[in-house]
């Protein structure tokens, strides 16, 4: 299925380092220009707010999703091209992976983990086959990356599986690699004799 929609978990932040803000408005000049959609977090601030400036001032479409008491927290983005809002966190989370043809996380804090690994699990349990990707700006993932690791090494994720998130550090070759990706299935993501 071609990509139309990318989802984008990012951080409410924008860091301590310049290169994760160069990162988010470069990742949303691409969207603009290969004509994908961003579906995203809804806010105005940190790398969210950021990457959907970017995608706007490149002239693309932003669909934004947020929960109903971040917005009168006053952190909606005010420009988008369409601003959903939802009564809770479960609900944006549900509403931006039916939107999506695939994800991107990029650096981000604990909602970006929750976003991630949600949607890793979702399709390990063959909920949905889209792609995922990480992008690995700096090496900032590269410790989380090495917990994956140690999950297989230790017998708590198989290898099939900890192949389902495709990693690069460069946009393009994510995207290469996003659009090209053919979902493995197994039959079991559990081993049910020893359970």
């Amino acid at each position: 299925m071609p990509m139309k929609n990318i989802a984008v978990f990012c951080g409410a932040n924008a860091g301590s380092d310049l290169v994760y803000r160069q990162t988010a408005i470069e990742l949303g000049q691409y969207l603009a220009d290969q004509q994908l959609r961003l579906v995203y977090g809804g806010g105005n601030v940190g790398l969210m707010g950021i990457l959907a400036d970017a995608v706007l001032a490149q002239g693309g479409e932003v669909i934004g999703v947020i929960p109903d008491f971040l917005k009168k927290w006053e952190v909606a983005h005010a420009g988008l091209n369409e601003l959903i809002v939802t009564e809770t966190m479960h609900e944006r989370k549900a509403q931006m992976a039916e939107r999506a043809d695939g994800f991107i996380t990029i650096p981000g804090g604990f909602g970006s983990m929750d976003e991630l690994f949600e949607i890793l699990t979702w399709k390990q349990l063959q909920i949905h086959s889209k792609p995922i990707g990480l992008l690995n700006v700096n090496g900032f993932y590269d410790p989380l990356l090495q917990m994956m690791d140690r999950m297989v090494e230790a017998g708590f994720l198989k290898a099939v599986n900890r192949e389902l998130l495709l990693v690069s550090d460069s946009i393009e070759e994510l995207f290469a690699l996003m659009r090209t990706h053919q979902p493995v299935v197994t039959e079991k993501w559990v081993d049910r004799k020893k359970i």
